[in-house]
């Protein structure tokens, strides 16, 4: 497959993001490669579905080898489906890493410009968005369920940097591997709210199959609320992986009924 991802031990990695920053690290894990079990075979990295912790820490541990990027100093957080957007320092490092209560509340998006940690969301259907602006050292992930897009957690991701100095030209946006329009039926609630935060001149991201049903491409949705920040289309990559239809490499909460293993975007800077 044709992707901005390219596979390196059961890592998606981006490469044409390695040519803006070279210390930069960031990827996308699939299902394989870990130690769990059962429904969660085998590189599950969520702490919170059920799985036995000390294999989600194994398998976590494993990923940080993989990418020679010092487990100590990755940040998680307890996601909640909102836009709440947190700030890491190096106060943070080692967040989240082994329990939930540790980890950074209620937030669903991370952001830093320090060197030397890494920022690490958990994904089962969801859009990743991973941010970056090479030259003020600025990096950041989202996660975009159907709530926090309609809640424009992209925007605001965008506009925070905005506020902070960084310029709309200076940023990159990459949409990472999640459910596509094939399997992803919505109803009407969900299609109001999508109309609610998109331009109406936008070429609309859903087809309706039925009354009251509809297929949503959410990757699509939170491309056009990146779009409207002024980010160029130039600057924004679209994976074409599908979570729900690629049961050999992911996990989908929509196709395995809930009972899944959590696959983890993450993006870091090594120390120079």
């Amino acid at each position: 497959m044709n992707d901005c991802f390219e596979a390196k031990d059961n890592i998606l990695t981006i490469p044409h993001w390695s040519k803006l920053k070279e210390n930069l690290v960031t990827g996308f894990t699939t299902k394989h490669g870990g130690f769990s079990k059962s429904y969660y075979t085998s590189l599950n990295v969520g702490l919170h579905v059920q799985d036995r912790d000390i294999d989600v820490i194994k398998n976590r541990i494993r990923v940080a080898e993989n990418v020679n990027f010092p487990f100590e100093k990755w940040i998680f957080a307890d996601q909640i489906h909102k836009n709440t957007i947190t700030k890491i320092t190096q106060d943070h490092k080692g967040a989240g890493t082994t329990s939930l209560r540790s980890a950074i509340q209620a937030t669903d998006g991370l952001y830093t410009n320090d060197q030397g940690v890494m920022l690490a969301l958990c994904f089962a259907d969801c859009v990743p968005l991973y941010f970056l602006a090479p030259s003020k050292n600025y990096i950041g992930i989202a996660h975009a369920g159907w709530r926090g897009t309609v809640s424009n957690i992209a925007g605001k991701m965008v506009q925070t940097w905005l506020a902070e100095g960084v310029r709309i030209e200076e940023i990159h946006v990459v949409i990472g591997p999640s459910i596509e329009s094939c399997c992803y039926i919505v109803d009407n609630k969900v299609i109001c709210e999508i109309e609610n935060v998109l331009d109406n001149s936008k070429e609309k991201p859903y087809n309706l199959i039925e009354e009251g049903q509809y297929c949503l491409n959410l990757k699509e949705v939170n491309k056009q609320l990146i779009l409207q920040t002024g980010i160029s289309d130039n600057n924004i990559l679209v994976s074409n992986y599908c979570t729900g239809c690629e049961s050999d490499m992911f996990f989908s909460h929509r196709r395995d009924l809930g009972k899944t293993g959590r696959m983890m975007s993450f993006i870091g800077l090594k120390e120079e």
